[in-house]
């Protein structure tokens, strides 16, 4: 019983691990600069429909260069910066024609922003379930879910590991649906060698401060599609339109544009990426491998389409039974033996209670038995923090001895 640190041992670690965000003298002389220019907000109307490789279109605007940047990196024709991704996915679904009366295809393991993004146009979430072991969109539990009044299905790339896009492209084509990818976890990721969040009609990604890149908040778009980006890029910029006069507004938007302070920044983050996400995937597969030899822990899976992963969150389900402790006191003794971890969500987004208000309780009232799978991961996920991921080896040698050791003094509750 002494040896877990819970019960007065030493811990398996007292350092800490790897701080985020990840930033240096590039990121300060970044901001230095758009400071001393004084052209804070220069971001170009018009930009954004530009080619992916035409960099000057923005006239030297910092945001320009980052959705131009992050956008080729991706392997999408266009990119539309904006203020947050729940913005991104707003604007995408109401340039995709979403309003008041259709319903959007949702998963109900993911934040808030998937399901209120249709919410605020007037649409409705309808919940699909999740895929135990890989957390995203069950496809067969898609279809089943698709009504006359569907109008679009938003696919989450949970933790950065794709979705089954195969299977939910299909779908969506035979009923006729665009797909708006939720890529928020997935900066870097890919499906098959293609970059996530340009497979569908459109992705939504987030820089929010826990995001693998950030800068503090903001949101893109991605699309190839020309039309679309110039019509997200106007709902960005208050429904104004590239060529017209300044004051002239063509249709209801949102100023929901990104500052030059924070494309500045992440275009000094975007550099960063492709290096980081190859140490959080070497990690993360060196976990699974020796995580997995514990009774009772099994990593989330990983398809070959999704063998890109970004890893914004390391997941594994805890089986109580077989690992012989709860998981709450296992997240307890885990955290005390030095390793920052989470029960991720406490429950599946229909059981907020913004969803159990009386004009909406009874619309998601059989939810629960419709999706099972998400009912499970939010009593059995166990989270680590991407920068974690960040660490040695021997940072990683020492969350498996920390889970080792719990394992192997599971009786001591019992004493």
């Amino acid at each position: 019983m002494k040896d877990l640190s819970l019960f007065g041992g030493a811990p398996v670690r007292t350092a800490p691990f790897p701080s985020w965000p990840v930033f240096d003298e590039s990121e300060e002389r970044a901001l230095v600069d758009v400071t001393r220019s004084g052209q804070w907000w220069r971001y170009s109307l018009g930009s954004a429909t530009a080619e992916a490789g035409e960099a000057d279109a923005g006239g030297g605007s910092k945001v320009a260069g980052f959705q131009e940047a992050f956008a080729r990196a991706q392997g999408a024709r266009f990119g539309i910066a904006c203020s947050s991704g729940m913005a991104a996915l707003e604007v995408g679904l109401k340039a995709l024609g979403v309003g008041a009366g259709d319903e959007v295809v949702v998963p109900p393991y993911t934040f808030i922003a998937t399901a209120t993004a249709p919410m605020v146009l007037g649409a409705t979430p309808v919940f699909a379930d999740v895929e135990l072991d890989t957390l995203n969109l069950c496809p067969e539990n898609l279809e089943r879910a698709i009504t006359p009044r569907t109008r679009a299905i938003v696919p989450v790339h949970f933790a950065g590991g794709a979705a089954n896009m195969e299977a939910i492209l299909g779908i969506a084509a035979r009923h006729g649906l665009p797909v708006v990818e939720d890529a928020a976890h997935a900066h870097g990721a890919r499906w098959n060698g293609q970059g996530l969040g340009s497979l569908g009609a459109c992705g939504a990604f987030s820089f929010q401060a826990s995001k693998n890149m950030t800068a503090g908040e903001g949101g893109l778009i991605l699309t190839n599609d020309a039309a679309l980006a110039e019509l997200c890029e106007s709902y960005v910029w208050v429904g104004r339109k590239a060529g017209r006069p300044w004051y002239e507004h063509h249709r209801a938007g949102w100023n929901y544009r990104m500052t030059e302070f924070q494309g500045a920044i992440l275009i000094e983050q975007l550099k960063r990426l492709e290096t980081q996400n190859r140490t959080r995937r070497a990690n993360a597969v060196y976990l699974n491998e020796r995580l997995s030899a514990i009774p009772g822990i099994h990593p989330l899976r990983i398809p070959a389409y999704a063998a890109e992963h970004s890893f914004h969150i390391y997941i594994f389900r805890f089986d109580a039974t077989e690992f012989g402790l709860s998981r709450s006191n296992f997240l307890e003794a885990l955290a005390a033996e030095g390793i920052p971890c989470s029960s991720g969500y406490a429950h599946p987004l229909y059981r907020n209670p913004l969803f159990q208000t009386p004009g909406l309780a009874g619309r998601y009232a059989d939810c629960a038995s419709q999706c099972p799978h998400a009912e499970r991961a939010c009593g059995e996920m166990v989270w680590l923090e991407h920068r974690l991921l960040l660490g040695t080896r021997d940072d990683m040698n020492d969350i498996v001895r920390a889970a080792r050791k719990i394992f192997e003094n599971r009786n001591c509750w019992a004493a």
